[in-house]
């Protein structure tokens, strides 16, 4: 791969400031069919609709699996909807105020980027992906309550959470292979995390997540299902974005300089913009409970009960009816319909809206201020990027970042 980023898997048109190209058809229809039947939504509006309609419910992302559990074991919240899932996210809303995260994590996350960044400091180069990915796992241990955790956690982590990761299954023998593999993975983490969280926090109850569910009545099988829920939600993406936001940074001079000169607000509009064109999950999956009317290209279009809807959240954050002339350029603080917030559809929207939105922004600007305050810091090589399918995200890896023995004042 050569320094200027040209590769597969990376945009050089001219005109679009994406550092990813995702591999997706090339329909821009805002609301379509697949030759499978699955409805496609691509236009911000009816994405933004289909979010927060009261009928459709979760799909993707794991749940055909989940639903084979017993019926007595409660679903992790991602799983959930109707009136349980709003008291759940009401109850836990506490967890992830502006406040909260001002007073709670704010500290903790600065000290946790200066450790990382030490270990830059001192072998003068290091893997931006492992640095970031340290720090989110730290910050979302504290948010969990996973603070008993024997020594290894992130190497349970990354083998839970794989770079390439087959189907699990039991009419081949790589389907099994995966399916033995991830059960032992799970037992890991519970042996090694999850169960001496739980122990510690009966014996001493803290204000956390974990504490929650205990109060809450869950099982120990419950509460390892909600902690590697909120793992991938608060670990693997976030590490994902702080990549992507850093390569973007490295690689356009102006935009670096806008970053260092700006207050905090103006640092994460940059971010958010940036999160808008490179939104870590970019494929939500919803199933209809009732009819649902979207605008169509040609007038309303009526999606069936059971119907299943993909919504492609990297089509519907370009979408310039949405976020205004040039979508696929970087324009930090540009207006966008709908009141989602100034990185669009790329937390979400609706009763499944990313909780935790707050802290992984936070983090993302904690270090990257940090980083880029450090003298002589560069990207030594242009990243690899990979795909996951299920949710249309990607998988930065390989971008090496190096710095000077000294940091500005």
């Amino acid at each position: 791969m050569s320094e200027d980023g040209r590769r597969t898997g990376v945009n050089d048109h001219s005109g679009d400031a994406r550092k990813i190209e995702r591999p997706r058809s090339q329909e821009t229809c805002p609301v379509g069919r697949a030759g499978d039947g699955t409805w496609e939504v691509r236009g911000y509006a009816q994405a933004r609709a289909v979010l927060r309609s009261d009928g459709t419910v979760q799909a993707g992302l794991g749940i055909e699996t989940v639903e084979k559990l017993p019926a007595k074991i409660r679903r992790p919240v991602l799983y959930r909807d109707g009136p349980e899932h709003r008291e759940h996210r009401r109850q836990t809303a506490k967890y992830f105020t502006p406040r909260r995260v001002d007073e709670r994590y704010r500290g903790l996350i600065a000290d946790i980027a200066g450790s990382q960044l030490a270990k830059l400091r001192a072998a003068g180069e290091a893997q931006l992906s492992e640095l970031s990915f340290g720090m989110a796992i730290e910050v979302a241990s504290a948010v969990i309550g996973l603070t008993s955790s024997r020594p290894g956690i992130r190497r349970r982590l990354e083998r839970f959470f794989p770079e390439k990761f087959g189907k699990p299954g039991l009419t081949s023998p790589s389907g099994i292979y995966w399916l033995v593999r991830q059960n032992i993975n799970w037992l890991r983490i519970y042996v090694a995390d999850v169960r001496p969280a739980i122990r510690d926090h009966r014996r001493e109850p803290r204000d956390d997540l974990i504490s929650h569910l205990i109060s809450e009545g869950c099982t120990n099988a419950e509460i390892l299902g909600e902690c590697l829920t909120f793992a991938a939600a608060g670990m693997v993406t976030t590490r994902e974005f702080i990549c992507v936001a850093a390569w973007h940074l490295f690689t356009d001079d102006a935009l670096l300089e806008r970053y260092r000169a700006a207050d905090e607000p103006g640092r994460l509009a940059v971010l958010h913009e940036i999160l808008r064109l490179e939104p870590a999950v970019a494929r939500l999956r919803r199933r209809t409970t009732a009819a649902l009317e979207l605008a169509g290209a040609d007038g309303p279009v009526t999606v069936p009960p059971g119907a299943l809807i993909d919504v492609f959240i990297d089509a519907a954050n370009t979408d310039p009816h949405a976020v205004g002339s040039e979508p696929l350029s970087v324009c930090p603080g540009r207006a966008i319909d709908g009141g989602t917030g100034t990185a669009a559809l790329s937390f979400g929207d609706g009763p499944h809206r990313c909780p935790g939105a707050g802290i992984a922004i936070l983090e993302t600007d904690i270090l990257l201020s940090r980083l880029f305050a450090m003298e002589g810091v560069r990207m030594a090589s242009a990243p690899r990027v990979t795909f996951n399918n299920d949710i249309g995200g990607y998988e930065i890896r390989e971008l090496r970042v190096c710095a000077g023995s000294g940091q500005k004042e």
